[in-house]
């Protein structure tokens, strides 16, 4: 049975390490529309969870729906930043990590932020998100009215 104590989960700095260091990885590769690198950095089985949009399963879907949504991004201006304070933790082959996000116009304006989980597993020395999950902190549109 896993301990709930954090401090005995997360691994060494230097373990968690190469968990950030994927997440940056994802930050450059994002921002300058380099879509095969981020997608070579998703399981082959990998499901992303965006808001408000159902789940993406597998390298494939998620390809399109980082195709589609890059390509928004970057005809918009923003740059995705993640936040330097994230948390994180390694067991064995098995890591995690969590942290921060926002999104910024051009003069460094903060548009939009919230936050992000991920759950990875490393695979032939190199570290694959299985399951990558972020929100914002925007308040959801409204239901569009239904008539009668």
């Amino acid at each position: 049975m896993l301990s709930m104590n954090p401090a005995s989960q997360a691994g060494s700095a230097s373990e968690v390490g190469p968990v950030h260091a994927a997440d940056k990885d994802w930050e450059k590769a994002y921002n300058a529309g380099h879509l095969d690198n981020v997608v070579a950095l998703f399981d082959d089985n990998a499901v992303v969870y965006p808001p408000g949009v159902p789940p993406v399963s597998g390298r494939a879907a998620i390809r399109a729906f980082f195709e589609k949504n890059m390509a928004g991004f970057a005809a918009t201006g923003l740059v995705m930043t993640l936040g330097e304070k994230s948390d994180g933790g390694v067991t064995g082959d098995m890591g995690w990590s969590s942290g921060t996000w926002a999104a910024k116009d051009a003069s460094g304006k903060v548009v939009d932020s919230g936050w992000f989980f991920s759950v990875s597993r490393k695979v032939r020395g190199k570290w694959l998100y299985g399951r990558d999950a972020w929100n914002s902190d925007k308040p959801a549109a409204p239901a569009a009215a239904t008539q009668n």
